[in-house]
């Protein structure tokens, strides 16, 4: 496989994460930040966050360096994402002296939602398509369905019998 068509088989995949800032004009808030988007990230090692896009009405700013590492106990998260109507890298950021900075990238469906119940920032930007092959190879191999679970009967004049709430059958 060409190393620059896709990610290799088990290596990482770099990400850079764009950031966007729209002014606002509302007395309660004077901007929003939120994730636009993510790209192959060709940065140079040491390279940090640039502006790509500035105007008197939105900024949007390129954080480059983050790593995409599939894990095994993700399998379930990967595959419900990548079968969904439309795919995404999840995006975790927070406020740092008054920027949006991305903290952790994820493409599990899972991990992404375990984040929104803490209450972070989380964005949910377009999943690159190079990666969906990569992502259902690697969840394929490690996912284990749960077993199914053995229904228990307070006893044996139960098992199968549908009541009705009048107690008759």
């Amino acid at each position: 496989m060409n190393e620059t068509a896709g990610p290799a088989r088990t290596a990482p995949y770099r990400l850079a994460v764009i950031m966007e800032r729209i002014k606002l004009a509302n007395r309660w808030a004077t901007e929003r930040w939120e994730a636009k988007g993510v790209v192959r990230d060709v940065t140079p090692a040491g390279g940090g966050e640039r502006v790509i896009v500035a105007d008197e009405r939105m900024t949007q700013i390129l954080f480059p360096g983050f790593l995409l590492q599939l894990q095994p106990d993700e399998a379930e998260g990967y595959i419900y994402n990548i079968t969904s109507p439309h795919p995404k890298v999840f995006v975790m950021w927070r406020m740092h002296d008054e920027i949006a900075t991305p903290e952790r990238v994820t493409v599990s469906y899972h991990e992404g939602a375990r984040w929104m119940d803490s209450e972070e920032n989380v964005g949910g930007v377009a999943l690159p398509l190079d990666l969906v092959p990569w992502i259902a190879e690697f969840a394929a191999a490690h996912y284990k369905p749960e077993e199914p679970k053995k229904k228990r009967y307070a006893s044996s004049k139960d098992k199968g019998v549908a009541s009705h709430r009048d107690g008759t059958s």
